[in-house]
């Protein structure tokens, strides 16, 4: 359920914020836009948002400031507290994973994330999907930014080029999680009856639109 990621994350929450940024040379593409890919899943989301994989609430601070209600989810003990201290009052982070997660207060129109849902294997993802399919009424929509690639020769391609340049953090990266192709992403979504769209940000970030039908 990618709780094994959990130390990984508790290492890079202090550090992380510089990373998206730009500041970590190794993932400057990855990152590339993240304003705009985080502006793009707000803009895309209703008013009663529940959020996984928070991190350090660089998304759940748009979303509230756009004025949405917001429940974050978030394993990670370290990656909550920084976010906690940057949001307002109205701000709710709660521990959980994508698959374990305490039940809002609320029943969303919307299910968000960035940057994190590849940490499911494609058997997680779908239960997940069909879990946030239970929740949402007809037409709520899940809206995903997340590393997926057009194809596995695209995947392969991206693992030798940053070999090739020295990345080997970020090739050790791509080979050690599990990142989808874009038909494994439909696939999924299709099955559990979403319609779905995808937007490419950069050459690793698409924003995956899924509106339930």
């Amino acid at each position: 359920m990618g709780r094994e990621f959990i130390p990984l994350f508790e290492n890079w929450a202090n550090s992380y914020d510089d990373t998206v940024v730009g500041r970590d040379l190794q993932y400057k593409e990855v990152f590339r836009n993240y304003d705009a890919i985080l502006d793009d899943v707000v803009s895309r989301s209703g008013n009663k948002v529940l959020e996984f994989g928070v991190g350090t609430g660089n998304l759940t601070a748009k979303l509230l400031a756009a004025g949405k209600g917001v429940t974050g989810v978030e394993p990670s003990k370290a990656m909550r507290e920084i976010a906690e201290a940057k949001l307002p009052e109205n701000g709710v982070i709660v521990d959980g994973d994508f698959l374990d997660f305490p039940v809002p207060p609320f029943s969303p129109d919307t299910i968000v994330s960035s940057y994190a849902f590849h940490h499911l294997t494609n058997e997680e993802k779908r239960e997940a999907v069909k879990r946030y399919g239970k929740m949402l009424g007809k037409h709520g929509k899940i809206v995903f930014a997340d590393t997926v690639f057009k194809d596995r020769e695209a995947f392969t391609a991206a693992v030798k080029k940053a070999k090739e340049k020295g990345f080997l953090q970020l090739a050790e990266d791509l080979e050690t999680e599990h990142y989808p192709t874009l038909s494994e992403m439909e696939t999924i979504f299709t099955s559990e009856h979403f319609s779905i769209a995808f937007q490419k940000h950069n050459d690793f970030v698409w924003v995956m639109e899924a509106a339930k039908l």
